[in-house]
């Protein structure tokens, strides 16, 4: 990784990216993701626990920036630090496969919004929305291609441009707010079941949108000051945490919840359309088209970093850790968009939709994010990076929050996702085998082959499951 300082990045662009990665077309879809599982009360607990997890989370991410600025791979390396070079290929991997496939579903989710100017891509197993959302994909990846700094320039231009629309949005539902429609079915419908089921059902609706909380962390080694890092982390999330339950709020409030729920992606188009008529929809389809864009080109870079840090370290193939002349780790680029447009492919032939890609994909980075959390209570423990009479005690609490919150999210999590990213954790111990064959280490600890056998068993499940048609969501 280079040291020209040219090529590293401040404050304003991680925080960019990190808001830019958070905020593609989760915000413009929340409402009616979020209505269609609970209601009111279960919808409020879910924004809770979420944005308690978050927070800790940010806190955890600024703190282990701060105790270990040596540690550039942010989420690869703490837990490759902390519980080996397995747990962090596997964290290194699990990150990966929830980039990539994030930005299968962005792709999606951008022709379903373009269906509204252009009806030819309406539809999921449509040629032109395969061969439209292959186009940008490849013009995302040009850009990469040229460094991260002259991506993370355009990043901050797409970010200020999606906000704009969404601030807009927030001040015409206002005005368009009743106590009322908030009191229908507060308690959710008897087909929705308890509060803890309605709870549990939202949580990977409102994890996802939260995705890109760890941006600058994954960066930090092209940050111009490790310092940045925290500062950014915490910003950036408490920025999009207000941004998002307002919105979910006011949108519930603004449009009667059984016109709601029959409104499909992008909600908060057809919201205001309902609202002031059709240009509403005009404008907010094309500020998620520019969302969409932006949030393609952050996980873009989020996605190549990874892999790239990993493959330094010898637990990727070695491969991945080339650059181009740009300082880009082109090879990564290459190997994640060609991924992107295989996992494109497979949805255009299984009609595929945004919100099933979008939910493996949160279900994926859920051990990244838990190893992390145990990290930082690892090193509160044991001290590591700490004075010898520095008090722990709230670095620990939060770590234990954040470890809390990563279990409860894999508990949360539908058992047939778990299944489905089980199969695709497998195929990534191959991957691990050949990168240590390379780097001649040792493949497994003892430890190690409990974890490849749960792997292991979790995915003869679930591919016993998907040949059966069982695991069809």
């Amino acid at each position: 990784m280079t040291n020209n300082a040219t090529n590293k990045i401040g404050v304003f662009s991680l925080i960019g990216i990190i808001v830019g990665s958070m905020i593609g077309g989760g915000a413009f879809s929340l409402p009616t993701d979020m209505a269609r599982h609970a209601g009111l009360v279960a919808i409020l607990l879910a924004w809770l626990i979420t944005g308690i997890g978050m927070v800790c989370l940010a806190l955890v991410y600024q703190n282990l920036s701060r105790r270990k600025p040596e540690l550039s791979g942010g989420i690869y390396s703490y837990a490759s630090a902390g519980f080996g070079r397995f747990i962090g290929f596997n964290s290194a991997w699990g990150y990966w496969l929830s980039a990539f496939l994030g930005n299968v579903a962005y792709a999606l989710l951008l022709f379903d919004a373009l269906s509204f100017f252009f009806p030819i891509f309406e539809g999921n197993n449509n040629p032109y929305v395969l061969l439209g959302a292959s186009l940008i994909l490849w013009a995302v990846h040009a850009i990469a291609l040229r460094g991260v700094k002259q991506a993370a320039i355009i990043n901050i231009i797409t970010t200020i441009a999606r906000l704009v629309p969404i601030f807009a949005a927030l001040v015409i539902l206002m005005f368009a707010f009743n106590f009322k429609h908030l009191s229908f079915h507060a308690l959710g419908s008897s087909d929705m079941g308890s509060i803890v089921k309605q709870l549990t059902s939202t949580m990977m609706v409102t994890l996802w949108v939260f995705i890109g909380i760890e941006g600058a962390v994954v960066i930090s080694g092209r940050a111009q000051k490790t310092s940045d890092v925290g500062k950014a982390t915490v910003i950036g999330l408490c920025f999009t945490l207000f941004i998002y339950v307002f919105l979910n709020v006011v949108t519930l409030a603004a449009v009667p919840r059984e016109i709601l729920m029959q409104f499909e992606n992008p909600t908060l188009a057809y919201a205001l359309q309902y609202i002031v008529g059709p240009w509403g929809a005009w404008f907010i389809n094309i500020g998620l088209c520019i969302a969409l864009f932006g949030a393609l080109l952050s996980w873009t870079l989020l996605a190549s970093e990874t892999p790239y840090i990993a493959a330094k370290d010898g637990v990727m193939p070695k491969l991945f850790a080339k650059e181009n002349k740009h300082k880009a780790p082109n090879v990564s680029l290459w190997v994640t968009n060609g991924a992107v447009q295989a996992f494109l492919l497979i949805a255009y032939l299984s009609s595929g939709t945004y919100k099933v890609i979008y939910m493996i994909a949160a279900v994926a980075i859920l051990p990244p994010y838990l190893f992390s959390g145990l990290y930082a209570l690892k090193i509160a423990f044991n001290k590591d990076g700490y004075a010898p009479n520095e008090n722990i005690k709230s670095d620990m609490i939060l770590a234990l929050i954040a470890s809390v919150y990563g279990l409860w999210l894999i508990y949360a999590a539908d058992i047939r996702l778990l299944l489905l990213c089980a199969i695709l954790y497998f195929i990534g111990l191959f991957v691990y085998i050949y990168a240590c064959v390379q780097s001649q280490h040792k493949w497994f600890t003892h430890l190690d082959r409990l974890w490849v056998m749960v792997i292991t068993l979790a995915a003869i499940a679930g591919g016993w499951l998907l040949m059966s048609g069982s695991l069809r969501h």
